[in-house]
């Protein structure tokens, strides 16, 4: 029997790695402009611990909350021998691998994602436009995120029209699985997930005020 529960809940973190110690300033970095807040780094001798928030109220909480780490060693040697078996990168890799990174491809929420919703456009426009920047010229950045893209299902003219004069949505031709919201989504290697430790992709979203339906609170295939 489900328990009916009527106290206050949050998510509270989540726990992420970066891939080895020596990634951990690039790591350090992209949370920065990401727009999160570092509340505390811990020099270890496997590689710096941060704390991060999602925004300034959280600060003090115990829920909003990404802590960053290196890699543990039997993590990473887990890692190494699933790409070994799967034959990462060599001729005669697995033809799941491939598969798998295709569709990721063509779809950025097909696996396992991070999504931090934000109440303004203009910040996640600013905030996107910096990661496309960072990803061309920064040193500890580029060649490690990719960005891309999605926009609402079209029909309302406020919306499509806001988002057509948009410095980063405005050549979007990808729709979401609903209305009245945006998606924006990074993809790293400097971040590890899943039981390969590949990439991981962490969205930003913004919904419109005050809407009857958004992509976060209906799905739609349209």
């Amino acid at each position: 029997m489900a328990i009916q529960t009527t106290s206050r809940r949050s998510i509270g973190h989540t726990a992420l790695h970066y891939p080895t110690p020596e990634d951990a300033r690039a790591a350090e970095r992209l949370m920065a402009l990401l727009g999160f807040i570092k509340t505390q780094e811990l020099p270890l001798p496997t590689g710096a611990f941060y704390r991060y928030v999602i925004a300034g109220e959280h600060h003090d909480r115990g829920d909003g909350i990404l802590y960053i780490s290196a890699c543990p060693p039997a993590q990473r040697a887990y890692f190494d021998a699933v790409r070994a078996a799967l034959k990462f990168g060599q001729p005669d890799e697995h033809p799941s691998v491939a598969a798998l990174r295709a569709a990721q491809a063509l779809d950025p929420e097909y696996a396992f994602h991070l999504g931090i919703l934000t109440d303004s456009l203009d910040e996640l426009e600013a905030t996107m436009l910096g990661l496309q920047e960072a990803a061309e010229s920064d040193p500890l950045l580029k060649g490690r995120i990719t960005v891309s893209y999605n926009r609402p299902l079209p029909g309302d003219p406020l919306v499509d029209g806001r988002l057509d004069a948009s410095p980063v949505f405005g050549g979007v031709t990808r729709h979401a699985y609903g209305r009245n919201g945006v998606q924006a989504f990074v993809a790293t290697d400097l971040l590890i997930n899943g039981p390969t430790g590949d990439g991981l992709v962490i969205e930003l979203d913004y919904i419109w005020p005050d809407a009857a339906h958004h992509i976060l609170s209906v799905v739609e295939v349209g």
